[in-house]
């Protein structure tokens, strides 16, 4: 269970090549324990691999902690979709995707 960052901080994922090295070798599930402090968090988590985020801080300590706890539920099932979908390569220069053929100038 690799820490995204202190315990109890809210600041986040502080070093995701060190979670990414951890699920690559790794054979077994592998959890965040620690520092998510927002839905995007959670789901930059997910979104590295991870299989399940521990949270406690985070939601007990929102002003809505209810609506933070939803907020969180969305953002893990996004963010594991979106690994499971497996996101575009990145590009040093931008490229459009769209075809220039029958557009007016």
């Amino acid at each position: 269970m690799p820490l995204a960052a202190p315990i109890g901080s809210g600041l986040g994922i502080r070093n995701p090549y060190n979670i990414l090295t951890i699920i690559e070798n790794a054979n077994v599930p592998i959890l965040v324990d620690a520092g998510v402090g927002t839905a995007s968090d959670a789901a930059i988590a997910m979104e590295l691999g991870c299989d399940g985020i521990l949270m406690n801080t985070a939601i007990a300590a929102a002003q809505k902690p209810v609506l933070m706890a939803s907020a969180m539920k969305k953002a893990i099932e996004g963010g594991r979709e979106a690994y499971l979908a497996g996101r575009m390569p990145r590009k040093r220069f931008a490229s459009a995707s769209s075809p220039i053929d029958g557009t007016f100038f």
